[in-house]
């Protein structure tokens, strides 16, 4: 795990966000008085008291650029900066760009974007597509290292692997949808189920612990790139970070984005994906009503290898391996 160096200050502001979910109605959201209208309030005002306090870290440190990467901690700096004069820098990994982003742009000298730029509204004449960052071990590898992968995973390198990972708090309705039919599944394939630490426990009683086709994991803090290279399909949600490093590995995935997150954005992101044929994606509400359906499209994708093979090539054109380098540039530019 890469550790920041102790020189780097770290300070706080305060924030609030906006809650607003995508599987409920205006008039429903606006009827939950005290799980969402009453936290707005609040939030709003932690808003203008976070950007008193970032006017004054501000003024404090006279920074050359301000780099903000979305999100509702970003919108009290954001603001500041451009009542400063500050040039301001942003970089939107979510395919559909967040609010607080969408709120800034106005204002920003030059934006990053994480998928081609046919799928936001920024202007053209300040907005890039870079990509999202990830880490130089996150290439595809070649057939044999594959094996060798798995070998060194301890499974049999000639069986297909699937890897699930609803990220790092796991995801209720992926794991139960996986323990449900393991039966079916393990005949056909090797499993990997990161089930995240939550649920880990429950998961650990409904699946088999002595089985060599299968291995229930908490979670992964370092080796995953090794882990998911090892892999012929990965099952895992719809995050923007998660997205980038399945495309850099040009992996044959299955997506099931979370439909209850603020914005739907993680629908937008696997929407974005699916439309060029680069991933299949399972609706949500659909696999809680029928589990099998998991089932089905992997064994769909294993009965077609010409189709993983091209949905690993459609996906492997949204890899930028350059990101990080490009987003620097951007940032130093915008200084100069």
């Amino acid at each position: 795990m890469h550790q920041f160096d102790d020189t780097i200050k770290v300070e706080t502001i305060t924030s609030g966000k906006l809650r607003r979910y995508h599987h409920l109605s205006v008039w429903q959201q606006l009827l939950k008085f005290r799980t969402i209208v009453l936290p707005n309030i609040v939030d709003m005002a932690k808003v203008g008291i976070g950007f008193v306090e970032s006017l004054v870290r501000l003024v404090r440190w006279r920074p050359d650029v301000v780099f903000t990467k979305g999100g509702f901690v970003c919108l009290p700096i954001g603001l500041a900066a451009r009542v400063l004069g500050i040039p301001l820098v942003i970089h939107d990994s979510d395919a559909h760009p967040g609010l607080t982003n969408r709120l800034l742009a106005r204002w920003a000298t030059a934006i990053g974007t994480g998928a081609p730029l046919e799928f936001y509204s920024y202007p053209a004449a300040k907005a890039v597509y870079v990509g999202v960052p990830v880490r130089e071990d996150f290439v595809p590898i070649a057939p044999q290292r594959q094996r060798k992968a798995k070998d060194e995973l301890g499974f049999d390198s000639l069986r297909p692997l699937v890897v699930v990972t609803g990220g790092g708090l796991g995801a209720k309705r992926l794991n139960e949808a996986v323990a449900a039919n393991l039966t079916t599944l393990l005949p056909r394939t090797n499993i990997i189920l990161i089930s995240g630490s939550a649920q880990y426990d429950e998961m650990h009683a409904l699946t088999p612990q002595d089985d060599p086709r299968f291995r229930l994991l908490p979670f992964v803090s370092d080796g995953m790139a090794h882990m998911l290279g090892a892999a012929d399909i990965v099952i895992a949600r719809a995050g923007a970070t998660t997205i980038v490093e399945l495309a850099a590995l040009a992996k044959p995935t299955i997506l099931v984005p979370n439909g209850y997150l603020t914005g739907g954005h993680q629908l937008k992101n696997a929407a974005v994906y699916a439309e060029k044929g680069a991933v299949s994606v399972v609706d949500e509400l659909e696999l809680e009503k029928r589990p099998e359906l998991l089932v089905d499209e992997v064994v769909n994708l294993l009965a077609d290898p010409k189709r993983m093979e091209a949905m690993g090539r459609a996906f492997h054109t949204f890899a930028r391996p350059t990101a990080a380098h490009d987003m620097a540039e951007m940032i130093v530019a915008a200084v100069k």
